[in-house]
């Protein structure tokens, strides 16, 4: 992982704009299309605007953007949870471990660079490949909204699982 780079933005526009990419089958699916590509455009547009942000970092293999990590601090600032997110653009990426590996230093790296006593993320219960990962990595489920998302005329629960620092064990390289 790495901050984001001016030559990342290209990417970051292809991957974020496309209403039809594959990541948006898994990413929240229960948002339509037309209502998020609206927001990911004006995101990238700020991206293009600001300096990179210590709260959100690009996942890099062999020097370019595949994805992005990213965390904001729940209120109220200052409690010590931390909210996570990742994102890899590529189908062709996935089932390699890449994002597990992706998630571990996000994890690390909130605990060394906050306060954090607690790391939660929240997802649906459909994308299991991603339960599955963090449950790998310590990862509890905390809660969840039973059939709180309707995706494809099919209801899921909303998951959140979460982890608190003394619990962190990080994986063996």
């Amino acid at each position: 992982m790495r901050g984001r780079r001016p030559r990342d933005l290209p990417v970051l526009q292809r991957w974020l704009t496309d209403p039809q990419a594959e990541w948006r089958r898994w990413d929240a699916p229960y948002f339509h299309a037309v209502s998020t590509t609206t927001s990911l455009k004006a995101y990238v547009e700020h991206l293009a605007r600001t300096p990179p942000d210590p709260h959100q970092r690009v996942i890099d293999v062999g020097g370019q953007c595949v994805g992005m990590v990213n965390r904001s601090e729940e209120e109220p600032a200052g409690g010590g949870w931390w909210d996570l997110g990742i994102l890899l653009y590529d189908p062709a990426l996935w089932g390699q471990g890449l994002g597990s590996r992706a998630l571990a230093q996000w994890v690390q790296a909130t605990f060394d660079e906050t306060e954090a006593h607690v790391v939660t993320f929240t997802t649906w219960g459909g994308n299991e490949r991603m339960i599955r990962a963090a449950s790998r990595l310590g990862f509890r489920e905390a809660g969840k909204v039973r059939e709180a998302r309707l995706v494809a005329g099919q209801r899921y629960d909303s998951v959140r699982l979460d982890m608190l620092r003394r619990e962190w064990s990080p994986p063996e390289p």
